[in-house]
């Protein structure tokens, strides 16, 4: 897998249960804007969306109300905290929320029109596994929403970042997840890709499954479809 050490499930969910009391103030706060922005492009959409790694249920206040919305997470304590954040904020969208690995989604196939995972794939044992369970579970002429922080190899960032990869490993996570995990394995038409705010530090990557009989497109050096 690209070099990536593979990290348990045990100790994904041990990570999870130690962030869960303090996620919304720490991490949360830095991945806000991301989330944000990646929100925007999710509510021009319509249909139902499933949110894969919906944690404390951060963004679940700010989807559209015309979506229909489900999600899942691997960690009860961080489901605890999002299905009182439902009831708190009396959100009537809010379809369903599951405790489900990401890697054996227990839905049909193409059951959702957008499927989004924010801060996921560095965090979960497969990765690649994963992706192809957000990409069986989306609708043809769907989008899969992926926002993530990716490996930089030059400069400060690079030097920082291969620094604290032991340390940040040890807390669940890997800071060497290289973007071409994502976009050289899968079959879906890359059609944005932004940079994020703080710093560029995290990316939105965002993929269309080709609908029915419709040919799979190149994308650009940019990950801009070549198709328009």
């Amino acid at each position: 897998m690209n070099g990536i050490a593979r990290i348990d499930e045990q100790s994904v969910l041990k990570a999870y249960a130690r962030w869960a009391p303090v996620y919304d103030w720490s991490f949360g706060a830095v991945a806000d804007f991301g989330r944000k922005r990646a929100i925007d492009s999710i509510n021009q959409r319509e249909g139902k969306l499933l949110e894969v790694g919906v944690g404390t249920g951060a963004a679940l206040p700010n989807y559209a109300p015309h979506l229909t919305i489900t999600g899942i997470d691997l960690s009860p304590d961080m489901l605890r905290k999002a299905r009182n954040r439902v009831r708190q904020r009396k959100l009537k969208n809010i379809e369903a929320l599951y405790e489900m690995d990401a890697s054996e989604l227990r839905f049909d196939d193409e059951s959702f029109d957008t499927v989004v995972a924010m801060y996921v794939m560095t965090v979960v044992p497969d990765p690649v596994k994963v992706l192809a369970e957000l990409e069986r579970v989306c609708k043809p002429g769907g989008e899969v929403v992926i926002v993530n922080h990716f490996a930089q190899d030059h400069g400060l960032r690079g030097m920082v970042e291969r620094w604290m990869t032991p340390a940040a490993r040890a807390l669940g996570w890997h800071p060497d997840f290289r973007i071409e995990t994502i976009t050289h394995m899968t079959k879906l038409d890359l059609i944005e890709t932004r940079l994020l705010q703080p710093m560029g530090l995290f990316t939105m990557l965002r993929f269309r499954k080709p609908a029915e009989g419709e040919k799979t497109c190149a994308t650009t050096g940019e990950g801009a479809c070549c198709c328009g």
